[in-house]
């Protein structure tokens, strides 16, 4: 492909930048379109039996109708999973990640000052939450997440100042090298004039037409070039001015997002796409279900012909009237389907319960009896969070760790934090993965325990209590400080509890030996304290 290099601006980062010709961005669009054909058929299929919005069958317009499904078990497992996943990599009530040092040099630096420095990294932690707050970047991640979970696909936008914008899988195509990393991004916008920016207008026909009649597609190209983000737009084969630009590593703002990665291939796989065929028998059964109940439900009267039984006399008479017939010349139309009907529900009885366990909903890990208790419903729980392992393990590389860089990045340019060295402190996803291996700690802690109790008191005595409650905490993701007594505040407790106790046996002490004195030993007592109190001028 023939380039043209620009210089950058003043302003910009002083390298060579290479952009590709004029109108070549389209063209590549449109070959990409052949390698993510596949993709986008089988998540078409998959929101179909799900939620036919978040991905509609191609020419579809806001007037166009909506194909209800016969079945709401894949909407509903989708919704329950993506608020699930939600709850897991962007927990409410505490950061998701950690701020770790990754440099020798620096960490003997901060050791001097631990307590100090770790206050300063929670402080930067809480604020990069309250960022994603007060931002509300919450509601277009959990629509990330479903677009992910239906069609395997999504891309996400994060501008300096706005909400996270979403791209479905139809709106953008994607590059990958083999070892999975992003090397070109392209998505196209299908905008009004009116909507478009005003350097953009003056690529176009007729831009100030009160009544446009035609949108224009507007085609943003993002590139690595091995060394830093390039970034333009280009509408009507020309590039739109100063849409020209560059991002350092680590720091773009278009996050390509995979739901499972298969390995040598640019796009991710849906959850659903695995389960399809139990969604595809669920949704034929239960039309034929419906269907055959409501041809079921209909209510015919037959009259034999040659019968003397009128049917306009049948027809015509009210309720409870007395007419002229014989009952053997009127039936009524019976379906017959009972028995067919009572298998078909017990097959979709089955498929509900297999669609349900794979959604994680909690109705699927209820045992069917009279009592189960609370702990055999969160074991239950626990063993299917533990199955979406390594679909956290994707997220938190490839969304969760480059959300965290991003804000980052952007605070840190506003001096809303201070600037943090690359090379010395780097965020540690500490949900999904993590969060399974600190619950899996947290079972063995409390299976040592119990294996632990019946050898009797001696054995437990050998337990370091305070590092116990140190781990079980950790285990619980429960930040210890100020909750957990340290040993310089045991000892200051224990010393105030010593002077206390000789506080009570001295006044012990002098309580009886002032039983057993006489008058004059009282008296000598007194005149002793006395003069061992500061006279007034001393005190002054």
């Amino acid at each position: 492909m023939a380039y043209k290099k620009k210089k950058q601006t003043k302003t910009s980062i002083n390298i060579e930048a290479e952009y590709p010709d004029e109108g070549e961005v389209k063209s590549k669009y449109s070959r990409y379109l052949t390698d993510r054909d596949n993709y986008l058929r089988r998540g078409r299929e998959a929101s179909l039996f799900t939620i036919p919005t978040l991905l509609p069958q191609e020419g579809f317009e806001s007037s166009s109708e909506i194909t209800t499904p016969y079945q709401s078990v894949g909407a509903e497992g989708v919704n329950n999973l993506s608020s699930k996943l939600l709850m897991s990599l962007v927990p409410p009530n505490a950061p998701f990640f950690r701020l770790v040092v990754d440099n020798s040099e620096l960490e003997s630096l901060l050791a001097e000052k631990r307590s100090e420095a770790e206050k300063g990294l929670a402080k930067i932690e809480r604020m990069v939450m309250q960022e994603i707050e007060v931002r509300g970047l919450r509601v277009p991640i959990a629509e990330a997440l479903k677009q992910l979970i239906v069609t395997g696909n999504v891309l996400l936008y994060l501008p300096p100042n706005d909400q996270i914008r979403v791209f479905r899988l139809d709106r953008y195509v994607v590059k990958r090298d083999a070892m999975g990393n992003v090397l070109e991004i392209i998505t196209k916008e299908s905008l009004s004039p009116l909507s478009l920016p005003e350097r953009a207008k003056e690529l176009i026909a007729d831009p100030d037409s009160d009544t446009p009649t035609k949108n224009h597609d507007l085609y943003t190209c993002v590139k690595w070039t091995g060394r830093n983000w390039m970034i333009h737009q280009e509408i009507n084969g020309g590039i739109v001015p100063g849409s020209e630009g560059s991002f350092p590593k680590n720091k773009c703002p278009y996050i390509a997002l995979r739901f499972i990665a298969m390995d040598g291939e640019d796009y991710g796989r849906g959850y659903v796409e695995e389960y399809l065929g139990d969604l595809k028998s669920l949704e034929s059964l239960t039309q034929s279900i419906v269907e055959g109940s409501a041809a079921a439900a209909k209510v015919l009267f037959l009259v034999r012909p040659n019968g003397t039984t009128r049917v306009k006399t049948l027809a015509e008479s009210p309720n409870g009237a007395i007419v002229t017939g014989d009952d053997n010349d009127v039936s009524s139309l019976q379906l017959g389907k009972s028995q067919d009907f009572n298998v078909a529900q017990q097959t979709i009885q089955m498929l509900q319960t297999r669609l349900s366990r794979v959604f994680l909903m909690n109705s699927s890990i209820r045992r069917d009896a009279e009592r189960v208790t609370a702990e055999e419903i969160r074991i239950a729980h626990q063993e299917l969070e533990i199955a979406l392992g390594g679909v956290y393990s994707v997220l938190s590389q490839e969304f969760q760790l480059p959300l965290v860089e991003l804000l980052m990045h952007k605070m840190q340019r506003e001096k809303r934090i201070p600037k943090l060295p690359d090379d010395g402190l780097k965020p540690l996803i500490v949900t999904g993965v993590e969060a399974l291996g600190r619950g899996e700690d947290l079972n063995k802690l409390g299976m040592f325990l119990q294996q632990l109790s019946p050898l009797g008191p001696e054995v437990l005595k050998e337990i370091n209590i305070d590092d116990y409650i140190i781990r079980l905490a950790g285990s619980l993701g429960i930040d210890t400080e100020g909750l957990v007594k340290s040993p310089e505040e045991k000892q200051l407790e224990a010393e105030e509890l010593e002077a206390q106790q000789v506080q009570m046996m001295n006044q012990q002490l002098m309580g009886k030996m002032a039983e057993k004195a006489t008058p004059e030993m009282v008296k000598g007592m007194n005149q002793q304290a006395m003069a061992q109190e500061p006279s007034p001028e001393m005190t002054n």
